[in-house]
């Protein structure tokens, strides 16, 4: 997408609040990798469909450092709560710093560790999943989530860099690069499944939006 282009979305969008500005801001200057980062945008469009959906309990699968997190906690209704899981413990500081200072703060449980060890122990089903771990391992996540009956009738998960920045079309993708071959695997499971509907959002590195049947 051209760079005016991606202006003119942003400035006809609603603003970005402040907390989430600063936090987009310091994972820029504090993190490895900060373009993992969800942004205004897309923050802000999982924020609404949140709103849409009013799930009471979600999961998400890779904090980083929590903007995601605090989309989806301010698009949840006041008694709902978010399960969010991140493998990496040297990002609960930033994390920790920013969700005391969210109003929606007493919606977020935070753990760490390996989300395919961590969540079958929270003994929770959820309405609404955001799967933005690791590429390799989308596919166990899905088969933990439906085999696992994490998920119900009318739940919705959302899979994040589901294109891959293009990867996922290339003709013969190298054996070693396992995060693409993850990605395309997740896909092709997520449409040959008739247990679910789904539609591909070009989104940023888009969004895999399904909806168990």
């Amino acid at each position: 997408m051209k760079e005016e282009l991606e202006r003119y979305i942003r400035n006809l969008s609603s603003p970005e609040n402040s907390l989430l500005a600063e936090l987009e801001s310091e994972s820029n200057q504090r993190v490895v990798q900060p373009q993992m980062v969800s942004g205004h945008v897309q923050g802000k469009f999982l924020e609404m469909l949140t709103r849409m959906i009013s799930p009471r309990k979600v999961l998400e699968i890779g904090t980083f450092t929590g903007y995601a997190t605090l989309c989806f906690a301010a698009g949840m209704p006041e008694e709902g709560i978010i399960d969010t899981v991140e493998i990496e413990d040297e990002l609960e500081g930033i994390q920790s710093e920013f969700f005391a200072r969210s109003p929606h703060t007493h919606k977020i449980r935070r753990h760490t560790g390996s989300a395919l060890d961590v969540v079958p122990g929270l003994g929770e089903c959820y309405d609404l999943v955001f799967i933005d771990g690791d590429k390799r391992e989308y596919p166990d996540y899905y088969r933990m989530l439906l085999d696992g009956g994490l998920v119900h009738s009318g739940s919705y998960i959302l899979a994040d860099n589901i294109l891959w920045y293009g990867k996922v079309t290339e003709p013969n993708i190298k054996p070693s690069d396992l995060q693409t071959r993850g990605i395309v695997e997740f896909n092709q499971m997520v449409k040959d499944d008739s247990r679910v509907e789904n539609v591909i959002v070009p989104i940023r590195d888009g969004i895999n939006l399904i909806r168990v049947k």
